[in-house]
């Protein structure tokens, strides 16, 4: 009788369910897959928070209300202009991400804007709390942004086809 140890199932493509669980280094496809996902996720999240301030949509305040609360809440002056600014950079921010249209320039935005947010009105209220809330979305929001502004959109997107394109025509199709 030998005595030897189990031996582990395999999962996909010869790995491990170890080896599969515990990997750490992401494949280029999962990356791009994950970019997709959170892409995905800040560009909702931007577009509701951009078209409340701009145009007043998905209950939101509208520009007059909103300049209103960056000159008195925020203390930003005048505060038509951070409201605008804030709108453009949410909403236009929003639609890049979503398209994966000069993806870190609209993620490093994004990134900003949320630190200003912080800075400015929810940095008071502390962390967790749940009235008015604390800064947490924005901690997770800003981290977001980052996240695209350093990876860039990934191979699902329109920044891929104009790299393919125009700024490296020789570059194989993923």
């Amino acid at each position: 009788m030998t005595d030897t140890a189990p031996q582990p199932t395999q999962v996909s493509r010869g790995r491990t369910w170890p080896a599969v669980v515990f990997m750490t280094r992401p494949t280029a496809r999962s990356v791009d897959l994950a970019l997709v996902v959170v892409r995905a996720a800040l560009a909702w999240i931007f577009f509701v928070y951009g078209a409340q301030k701009l145009f007043g949509w998905f209950n939101g305040a509208g520009i007059h209300q909103t300049s209103l609360f960056m000159a008195d809440t925020a203390g930003l002056h005048p505060g038509g202009f951070f409201a605008v600014l804030a709108g453009v950079i949410e909403l236009g921010g929003a639609i890049a991400v979503a398209l994966g249209l000069v993806t870190r320039l609209a993620g490093l935005a994004l990134f900003g804007d949320m630190v200003m947010a912080m800075i400015t009105v929810t940095w008071a209220e502390g962390l967790h709390q749940a009235t008015p809330p604390g800064y947490e979305l924005n901690v997770a929001l800003a981290a977001l942004g980052l996240v695209v502004a350093l990876l860039g959109a990934g191979r699902y997107s329109v920044d891929a086809l104009v790299e393919r394109r125009l700024v490296s025509p020789g570059l194989p199709a993923p």
